[in-house]
């Protein structure tokens, strides 16, 4: 499934641009984990779908938090602005998928 690979593309991107912010900023505290499928199955993003979208949103949400504190000198960081790239990418993908689940379960249903 292409779309499950280009999510964990991005979900690999994020990772190492939390990591870079995090680096960046010590004192901060660090986005959000977003935990990788153990494999690229259907079955496996099937159970643990719900669990990784709760994470893409809490990322969202990190991003959202730090973006409205307009002092912070991290929100003009170039890893913040990488992180908040990745972060809106994930958040279409998810979208993408959560249809995709939708639909197929309506199909088999």
């Amino acid at each position: 499934m292409q779309l499950m690979a280009s999510f964990i593309r991005v979900c690999s991107d994020y990772t190492l641009a939390r990591l870079e912010l995090a680096l960046q900023f010590p004192e901060m505290q660090p986005p959000p984990l977003i935990s990788r499928f153990t494999d690229a199955s259907e079955e496996t993003l099937r159970r643990q779908w719900e669990y990784v979208e709760s994470q893409v949103c809490a990322a969202q949400t990190y991003v959202a938090h730090l973006d409205a504190r307009v002092a912070h000198c991290a929100r003009n960081h170039a890893a913040f602005a990488w992180l908040r790239r990745n972060t809106k990418e994930l958040d279409q993908y998810s979208r993408a998928v959560r249809w995709v689940l939708t639909v197929t379960e309506r199909g088999t249903a």
